[in-house]
């Protein structure tokens, strides 16, 4: 008996045996890279990516081209869902989401990003670029991506520079013509030291407030002013609670468009192409639009019932120069240089 038990056993493990050895049978097993790649090429993803305007803005627009662009690219594996008005977070939030992996990606302002970096104070100096090509030349070689580059020791990979536009000041209770109309006036300002810094200097008041809260700041007279470029005070309305534009274009709103290192690092390379390719033609998109807007906007905004006025950008920007010395040993003298001379 115990030795047919011990017969009928080891039949049973043979059986066992060949049902396991042509389950794994059927050919050559693939190599482990075939078998990424197979997982990879199978597999949807959805990336989802915020920003802290309005759905009118050229940001929703030109993240929708993005959008469209992937899914192109990638022939559908990849699709991105745009979160506009600061659903995702406020830009702080935002960035440090994408540091922890909780986000996907965001489109920002450089402001908040010099709390993580401090070569990103360099583009929020007033005044540190003339014009949009000036800005183009310096953000979009080696400088610009130099700068990007220190965020991925932070978790963030930058995929390039979009823009917000030059940025003009608005308030409530005067025409603004030169530097010293700003005395005294409450002004909102992002959370970035060289901004406030820069009205302090002439003699404004500077708040620093999350860009969510700012409409019903005006509203209620909290603040007296606040600067931003005119598709922002457009399509955000402020010519509803603020009478008066002037047109100082102090800063110039780059607006990086940042990626979860954590995320990319697990795309395959064709797929980081596809998404990087996608990055640089809707920037480019992107910034036509904005443009666009800026010449149309003014006529708009005077329409809208706001007194436009001129300023000499030579004599705010004399103004504001003890900013940069204030800051140089900060920011370093030489990135301010760089910063200069790659306009010439």
């Amino acid at each position: 008996m115990l030795k047919s038990r011990k017969t009928y056993a080891l039949i049973i493990v043979l059986m066992l045996s060949l049902v396991v050895a042509a389950g794994c049978g059927g050919g050559e097993a693939p190599s482990n890279d075939e078998s990424a790649n197979g997982a990879n090429a199978d597999k949807a993803i959805n990336i989802k990516i915020g920003h802290v305007l309005a759905p009118t803005h050229p940001y929703q627009t030109g993240l929708e081209e993005f959008a469209k662009l992937v899914e192109e690219k990638t022939e559908g594996q990849v699709t991105v869902d745009v979160f506009h008005s600061s659903q995702l977070g406020n830009e702080r939030e935002m960035i440090e989401a994408l540091q922890m992996g909780t986000l996907d990606m965001a489109l920002v302002s450089t402001a908040p990003l010099a709390g993580f970096s401090n070569e990103f104070l360099v583009f929020d100096l007033p005044f540190i670029f003339d014009n949009r090509d000036n800005a183009y030349k310096v953000l979009d070689g080696e400088i610009g991506s130099g700068i990007l580059s220190t965020l991925e020791s932070k978790g963030i990979k930058g995929l390039g520079y979009w823009e917000n536009g030059f940025r003009n000041v608005t308030n409530s209770q005067r025409p603004v013509i030169h530097p010293e109309d700003m005395q005294g006036l409450k002004i909102r300002t992002m959370e970035n030291k060289i901004h406030m810094a820069s009205f302090r200097t002439i003699g404004a008041d500077p708040t620093a407030m999350a860009f969510g809260e700012l409409f019903t700041a005006l509203q209620q007279q909290t603040v007296d002013a606040q600067e931003n470029p005119l598709p922002i005070i457009f399509t955000s309305n402020f010519f509803e609670v603020q009478d008066n534009l002037a047109m100082t274009g102090h800063f110039y709103a780059a607006a990086p468009m940042l990626i979860s290192k954590q995320l990319w690092d697990g795309f395959s390379p064709e797929i980081q192409n596809a998404i990087q390719e996608a990055a640089t033609e809707a920037r480019d998109f992107e910034r036509e639009t904005v443009a666009s807007m800026d010449s149309e906007l003014l006529g708009t905004l005077k329409d809208k019932g706001m007194q436009v006025t001129e300023v000499d950008k030579a004599e705010w920007r004399e103004a504001m120069q003890p900013v940069y010395e204030e800051f140089e040993k900060e920011i370093g003298a030489d990135v301010i240089q760089k910063v200069l001379d790659a306009q010439k």
